[in-house]
């Protein structure tokens, strides 16, 4: 990679940073089309004051090409935009930010990214299907919203807090037309809402490089199910490995992680995303 007085540059902003893998995706997919741009992964601290809006300033005066966002900073950066998009206002939180002409433009495409992954990995489409929804932090925020656009036939939100499901559930009813159930996330319960479920997808980090274990009864899923979990590291969950054990359809986090960076990449170039190359790069660390 030459860099030089002509090289744009991308990056991300998160606390903390280190485990990203997205560097070696934009990076490859820069390569690949000829691009003279460059992707860096900053550490803004979310405990340093000020540190949040000064980076996003420094997107504008290094005439930058954007930056992803990541935990914590996707709320909290709304206020240093001048624009967002409608989706990313509706979901309350941005992961990426495209810098056109010195004017920064918020978009969340987690959702888009999610969806695109699971259709192009399982053939899966929500509308008119029951879905169960595991987690209501952001990522179930993004993925909830982009699933009831879509018009399942029914959505069950299940959380370890209720309330926290019921908060989500609340604010979201007066924009879309399929009604969200909430449902506590315990054996009996998950039992019966499973065995209903054409989609479980777990938005949760639990799972995280091998952490803990949701322990859902999936073996209540209809033979037709699909099981979908966010989570990329490791590759394969142990819910995935339960359920490729009980010879349900599976749909892992990688392609998520991929497809909404590509939809951001487009964002920023204006060309369209080598979608391969950002899964191999991507697939390449996670091996190592």
């Amino acid at each position: 990679m030459k860099i030089d007085g002509h090289t744009r540059v991308a990056g991300i902003f998160g606390d903390p940073i280190g485990h990203t893998l997205s560097p070696a995706m934009h990076n490859a997919a820069f390569k690949a089309i000829g691009l003279n741009a460059v992707y860096i992964p900053f550490h803004i601290k979310a405990d340093s004051k000020g540190a949040l809006k000064a980076a996003v300033e420094a997107v504008r005066a290094m005439n930058m090409l954007g930056v992803n966002v990541t935990i914590p900073h996707k709320e909290r950066v709304f206020k240093f935009l001048d624009e967002a998009d409608e989706h990313a206002i509706d979901i309350g939180a941005v992961n990426t930010i495209v810098n056109r002409d010195g004017r920064l433009f918020g978009y969340n495409t987690d959702g888009a990214g999610y969806l695109l992954s699971l259709r192009k990995d399982t053939g899966f489409r929500p509308t008119g299907k029951r879905v169960v929804i595991i987690g209501a932090g952001g990522a179930a925020r993004s993925i909830l919203y982009s699933i009831l656009g879509l018009k399942p036939a029914s959505v069950v939100l299940a959380n370890r807090t209720v309330k926290r499901a019921d908060s989500l559930a609340k604010e979201f009813a007066p924009k879309f037309s399929a009604a969200v159930e909430t449902a506590a996330l315990e054996k009996a319960v998950m039992e019966k809402v499973l065995s209903s479920a054409d989609l479980v997808v777990n938005t949760t980090s639990i799972g995280m490089m091998g952490k803990g274990e949701l322990g859902l009864p999936i073996g209540a899923l209809p033979s037709k199910a699909v099981v979908s979990d966010i989570v990329y590291r490791p590759l394969k969950t142990g819910l995935i490995k339960d359920a490729e054990k009980r010879g349900l359809k599976i749909h892992t986090g990688l392609g998520m992680l991929v497809r909404q960076g590509a939809i951001g990449f487009e964002l920023w170039t204006g060309k369209k995303a080598p979608v391969s190359v950002m899964e191999k790069a991507a697939l390449k660390v996670l091996r190592q």
